[in-house]
């Protein structure tokens, strides 16, 4: 966890500040972020999948790629779900329609 912070706090601009938001899960703990000046972390209250963009990715990649699938080993689960991700960040569009709240500023 501590190394995908480092990458969002990399790719952060110079002057910005990103807000990272979490879910419970046990490694997403609040110290995390402390070593990041251009980084917070909101955690999300629990059972409160709607606020959680990521819930509607999940949604849409199970729907568009992985619904009604036989997978023949662990090699062709990863394939087939790194095809339907990627057939996902591909299209901005669908990214920022899935993943936008009122709430949220999506500035790219």
């Amino acid at each position: 966890m501590h190394q995908h912070l480092k990458l969002i706090s990399q790719a952060t601009l110079p002057d910005h500040h990103a807000v990272v938001i979490m879910d419970g899960a046990g490694w997403h703990s609040k110290d995390l972020d402390d070593e990041f000046d251009n980084l917070t972390m909101l955690k999300l209250p629990p059972y409160s999948p709607e606020l959680n963009p990521i819930e509607q990715v999940w949604d849409w990649m199970r729907q568009h790629h992985l619904v009604n699938r036989c997978f023949s080993n662990y090699e062709d689960i990863v394939e087939q779900c790194s095809q339907a991700w990627n057939s996902f960040i591909s299209d901005i569009s669908t990214v920022k329609t899935l993943c936008n709240r009122s709430w949220i500023n999506l500035t790219r």
